[in-house]
């Protein structure tokens, strides 16, 4: 069984930064972040294919998150700046083994971490 562990997260103050990262106990397959609000359904915010040459976003990260990953330590990263109140949200690292490419479909994920919180104040 695949365990994903995220770890990073914290309370930031809006303007800052923060990176989260995601071990896994698997092999190399594409990976994501998804994020939920309070109240709020779970929302893609970033993917990387395996190899980490290709990356995609959701638009109301682009240009501030920045996802990648070393396979060697078997460790995805999310690095986040310039954080905005509205990022507030618990945030999870997930594993598609069926593929190898980037993936924005939370369907297509079978291996999720327990989440990371990550508070913005403003």
């Amino acid at each position: 069984q695949v365990q994903l562990v995220e770890s990073g997260g914290g309370l930031v103050q809006a303007g800052g930064s923060l990176r989260l990262s995601c071990t896994t106990s698997g092999r190399t397959f594409g990976m994501g972040w998804f994020r939920q609000a309070p109240g709020k359904e779970r929302v893609f915010v970033a993917a990387i294919n395996w190899s980490g040459g290709s990356t995609s976003y959701a638009d109301s990260v682009k240009g501030r998150f920045t996802i990648s990953r070393d396979n060697a330590k078997r460790t995805v990263y999310l690095q986040m700046n310039s954080l905005k109140p509205e990022d507030t949200a618990v945030y999870f690292c997930a594993g598609a083994p069926r593929t190898l490419r980037v993936e924005v479909r939370g369907g297509e994920y079978d291996y999720w971490g327990l989440g990371t919180q990550v508070t913005v104040s403003s």
